[in-house]
Parts: C-alpha cells; structure tokens; sequence
C-alpha cells in the first residue's frame, strides 16, 4: 500500500500532539482559564470533568466511522473542527454567562477531540505492526504530552504574561486563538502526510448496520477473557490521576494562606513549559525503547510504580509548601519524568492485551473510553473533596487511591503475544 511507505516519524509525533492538545486544553488549561476568571473550584472541577464525556462515549459511535471514507478523512476533519471551535470559545469569552458558553463550546471541542482520536489510534493500529507499535509508542507518548507542555505550560505562561498587561479576558482570547491555528495547521499538514489507515469497511453499509455492529462490538468486547481483569486495570491505572489532575493546577495557583504554593499564572505557565517538558519528553521516549528492550510483560510493574511517584511528589510539595520556585521545578521534573515513563505501559497494555481481535480499532476506543472514565469520575467530586479536606489531607489521600494498581499490576494476565502483527480473528473468549 501507498500508505505504508510514510516513514511514521513524519505523522506519528504530529498525530498524536494533535490528539493531546484539546484533551489538555479542556483538563488543564480551562482549568486555569476559568480560575483566572474567578469562578469556583467546585464548579470548575465538576463541570471540566463531565464535559469529557466524549472521551469515555467514543467507542459508541466508533464502527460509524468504518462505514465512510478513510480513518485520514475522521482525523483531518476533527481537527478542522476542532480549530474553529476553538475560535468560537475566544469570541464567547466576552459575553456576560461566558462560562455556560464556553463550556458548551467546549463540549463539542470534546466531542470531536474524542473522534479524532478514535481514527487516529485506527491509523496508528492499522499501519503499523506489533513492533512498530512498541517501537514508537514512546513517540507517541512523548507528543501527546509535548501538548500538554505546550497547552498548560508554555501556553499558559503566555496567558499569565498577558494577563498582566491586556487583562484576564483579552490574555485568554489570544490562547484559545493560538489554540485555533495551531489545530487548523496540523488539519493541513496531515492532509499530505498522514497515511490513510485503511479504506471504508465495505461490510457496514448502512446505519442500520453500523448500529448492529456497534452492539457487536461492545458485546465481543464483554466476551473477552480476562475482560473484568482488564476492567479494573485501566480504570485503576489512572484513578488517583483523576483526582489530581484537575486539582493540582489550582493547589499551584491558590494563595499560601489558603493551603496553596501562590504561584501566579505565568509562573505554573513556566515551571510546566520549562522544567517539565524535557524531563516528560525524555521519560515517555526511555520508557517505549525499555518497553522494546525488556518486553512489556517485565517492565509492567516498574512501569506503575515509577508512574505512581508523581503522587508522591504532590503530597510532599502540599505537606512542605515551598515557596522557591527552583525547588517546585525540580519537583515538576520528577513528576513529569515519571509520568512519561510510566503512561506508555498504559498505552501499550491496551493496545496489544485488550484491543486485538475482530474490531481492534473500536475495542481499543472502548479500552480507552474506559480509561477516561476512570479519570472522569474522580475529576468531577476532586473540587468538593480538595474544598473539604484541603490541599494537604487531598494529595494525601490521592497517594492512597494508587495503592489498587501497584497491587493489580503484579497479578494482570497477558493473553496476547506481545510480538503479533496480527491477531485480527482469534480474539479470546
């Protein structure tokens, strides 16, 4: 195939920055937007986290898209999407219930975000084989969360800098603009360098049958062996992540007097964008080239165990408060090198555990609709939780919600060969 000829090195790193920067433009950046604007906690944690709906619903609506064009056609047009939406959140800043607008405008951003990344991971699963996939899932992680850097750091820093010379309102417009062209780009670069994962399916030929294979997919998907194992191991993976992802911006942000480091916006902007983009970047590529190395079955334990450290650290700076921010980036550092090294065995586990067989692309969807959940959920009570315990007891708490996956990584079984290109018609049962 012509497709296959694309050395992944030009599409996978664009791709998959392209699929992380609405996800953490709605987790995080919002976050601080919204902060900047003085709304609640509470009312930020709740109503960020449920709009990411999308990103758990996704495998529903999956099988629709074998039924037209290509996975390229799904990626292109979400991102187009996505960039105009965007756009649309700048301009409605400015009304006087611009939260309710934002968020509704968010909402769809989320929805074509998690569209997007269902025919992105389709690409990726099709073009590449079973060793490509260990081989690159660094890049793949390591780009994904470049977006993270670049949207609640560098990005972020830019806001907190405009904040101080043009005002909250106009500081922000500019990010969600920068956000617009950003993903508008991507939308016209991928046009010629995205390979097309694979035509239609020419078996779902109507919504009619697209909605029976929906249900046939989620069906096999339940059918698996090990599936409740596989279950709780995602949802677990990233449950204590769902508590202080949203929250963590917000500790940083709040005043000392209120339990918080009293950073400033450009500050949090700085200490992500700067300390932590190397150290995240370095991580995610050493962990995919020790995943290729030892195996993912060897690695797997060290892999969450190294990914659980960041928790640690965000009890340690709630405990001691340190007001230099040399010590805080240094901190970051950890934090955001263990959180690249240990996110790519997620990935991978998904990818060649419980995504092969029959529907690979929508039960891989499915897996990491799953694995958004887990994080949706804490996300939405984190803000009543961190109001009532406060930061300190919060975080600490949080290092309790990892002890599940530390236990249940020595124990989940690997069904699959970790070497198979191919395991499309011998799904377990």
């Amino acid at each position: 195939m012509k497709s296959k000829s694309k050395n992944p090195v030009f599409w996978v790193p664009s791709a998959y920055f392209a699929m992380g920067l609405p996800f953490i433009a709605i987790a995080q950046a919002s976050v601080l937007m919204f902060k900047s604007f003085e709304v609640s906690d509470s009312l930020i944690a709740f109503w960020t986290s449920l709009i990411m709906l999308p990103w758990t619903l996704k495998p529903l609506w999956s099988p629709l898209l074998e039924m037209f064009k290509t996975k390229k056609h799904f990626v292109v047009a979400t991102q187009l999407l996505t960039g105009i939406t965007f756009a649309l959140v700048a301009f409605a800043l400015q009304f006087n219930d611009f939260f309710t607008y934002a968020i509704a405008l968010l909402a769809i951003i989320a929805f074509s975000g998690a569209t997007h990344d269902i025919a992105t991971d389709g690409v990726y699963l099709s073009e590449l084989s079973g060793q490509q996939q260990a081989k690159y899932i660094g890049w793949q992680g390591a780009f994904y969360n470049m977006a993270k850097i670049l949207t609640a750091g560098a990005l972020v820093y830019l806001a907190g800098i405009l904040e101080k010379k043009f005002g909250v309102l106009h500081a922000w417009m500019v990010v969600m603009l920068t956000y617009s062209i950003i993903m508008i780009l991507l939308a016209f670069y991928h046009m010629r360098m995205l390979p097309s994962g694979g035509e239609k399916n020419s078996e779902v030929k109507s919504l009619k049958e697209g909605f029976a294979t929906t249900v046939d997919v989620i069906k096999t998907f339940f059918q698996k062996k090990y599936i409740i194992w596989f279950i709780a191991f995602i949802v677990a993976y990233r449950f204590a992540e769902g508590f202080a992802i949203k929250i963590a911006p917000l500790f940083f942000k709040a005043s000392v007097a209120d339990g918080g480091l009293g950073l400033s916006t450009s500050d949090i902007g700085l200490i992500y964008g700067v300390f932590g983009s190397a150290a995240f970047v370095l991580g995610s590529l050493l962990a995919g080239y020790y995943i290729a190395k030892r195996g993912l079955k060897r690695s797997l334990f060290s892999l969450v165990l190294i990914f659980n450290v960041q928790f640690a650290v965000y009890a340690i700076l709630a405990i001691y408060r340190p007001d230099n921010i040399y010590i805080i980036g240094s901190a970051v550092v950890v934090e955001y090198c263990a959180y690249g090294f240990g996110f790519v065995g997620l990935m991978l586990y998904m990818m060649q555990q419980v995504a092969p067989g029959k529907y690979k692309m929508a039960h891989y969807a499915f897996a990491t609709g799953i694995m958004n959940l887990g994080i949706m959920l804490p996300g939405m009570f984190s803000g009543f939780l961190s109001d009532w315990l406060g930061y300190k007891l919060f975080f600490i708490v949080v290092l309790f919600a990892t002890l599940p996956i530390l236990l249940g990584a020595k124990f989940i079984p690997f069904p699959h060969s970790e070497n198979s290109e191919s395991e499309t018609n011998n799904e377990s049962k």
